[in-house]
């Protein structure tokens, strides 16, 4: 399949916005530019990356004719203008998660999707390309642990475990009113959505904000960039460092999620155990290459990443032979071969293992639904609208 004719153009110099450049260059697609909270880091990120152009302003990218794709790795808070935008301009478009702020938002950009439908419309959640999550999912959908009972897992960091740990994510104006359940948690609802085929009918939820006041540095920096000390100021916080949720599925099976970006030594990891009435699947980003198998009746088996041993249409998203890892990075270059790849064959009607924007939308009202539940400390049921 040929893709890596089509151009892009990534808006976000942050942390995530280098990935989507990294990754879509290794499949060969041509990134124009990027764009930066001001032209200065425009241009000095474009300089980093070896890109032709730092952009002025986001105008700027969708007058650009050479742009066919944009990608939008800003704050929350700029994503539902900047979608409408793209597709008023007539791109298509790769936003990061959350793909709005509220469910309103979503439900309106799913909408606008829909008036554009020669585009393509997709949301940012690449856990669902790791190859052993693809073949977990190829499992289930073979129905090799028989009818699935339970979910359990979490998402869990630490680098939001100091006081003087800071980003723009801990204030609702910016990222919304769900934090660590909306940052991270929406990755692991989609995942266990994607890998099942379920659908979540109630949560009920336990919410904390452990660290009640940060210290918010007085020059703009980033926690991901060093601990030294500099001037700042006490801010009280209000969105969560920690969450519970317990889930009840379609099937009647039940699930547990825990999200914590207070957990120290917890980088960045995901886990899940699906247990299903003839065995279960269990796997954990720390360690991405290994899918454990369960069973009741004979030993358990390991599954280690090797193109050869998986399902044969998801062979081609596992570039490396058995015993070369691969990881967080090569889930974007994955995730935007499966895009590109949709792009090119233009075929809009057919199945996408990428997430589109009903998915995105699907994660508000479950994220909304939580922190109802967590407020009045009852089920709520979900209601996709």
């Amino acid at each position: 399949m040929t893709f890596s004719h089509k151009t892009a153009a990534v808006a976000g110099t942050g942390f995530i916005g280098p990935v989507h450049v990294e990754a879509l260059r290794r499949l060969g697609i041509r990134v124009k530019g990027i764009l930066g909270s001001s032209h200065a880091k425009s241009e000095v990120a474009a300089k980093s990356l070896g890109l032709p152009r730092g952009y002025a302003s986001y105008d700027e990218i969708l007058s650009d004719p050479d742009v066919e794709v944009v990608h939008i790795a800003t704050p929350n808070r700029l994503h539902r203008e900047m979608v409408i935008g793209a597709l008023e301009a007539g791109k298509h478009v790769v936003c990061e998660k959350p793909l709005a702020t509220s469910a309103a938002e979503t439900s309106e950009l799913v909408e606008q999707a829909k008036k554009h439908p020669t585009l393509v419309t997709a949301v940012n959640y690449n856990v669902r390309f790791y190859p052993l999550a693809l073949q977990a999912r190829d499992l289930l959908q073979r129905g090799a642990i028989g009818r699935v009972l339970s979910v359990r897992g979490a998402y869990i960091q630490d680098w939001l475990l100091k006081e003087t740990d800071w980003n723009w994510r801990l204030l609702i104006d910016e990222g919304g009113e769900l934090r660590a359940v909306g940052d991270i948690g929406t990755h692991w609802m989609d995942l266990i959505l994607f890998l099942t085929g379920l659908r979540i009918e109630s949560v009920f939820a336990d919410l904390a904000t452990l660290i009640p006041v940060r210290r918010r540095p007085k020059v703009a920096g980033s926690t991901f960039q060093g601990t030294e000390a500099v001037e700042s100021e006490p801010i009280e916080i209000k969105t969560e460092d920690w969450g519970s949720v317990l889930f009840r599925f379609s099937n009647s099976a039940r699930g547990a999620l825990c999200v914590s970006q207070v957990t120290a030594g917890r980088k960045n990891q995901i886990t899940f155990e699906i247990a299903g009435s003839e065995g279960s699947l269990a796997w954990d980003s720390e360690h991405p290459n290994d899918l454990w198998l369960g069973h009741r009746d004979k030993p358990n088996e390991q599954l280690i990443r090797d193109p050869a041993l998986l399902a044969s249409d998801i062979r081609s998203f596992a570039s490396y032979p058995g015993g070369h890892n691969e990881g967080f990075p090569d889930t974007f270059k994955q995730l935007y071969r499966a895009i590109y790849e949709y792009l090119a064959e233009r075929d809009f009607s057919r199945p996408k293992l990428f997430a589109g924007f009903e998915d995105g939308h699907q994660e508000l009202v479950l994220c909304e639904a939580i922190l109802q539940s967590h407020r009045a400390q009852v089920w709520v049921p979900v209601r996709i609208i």
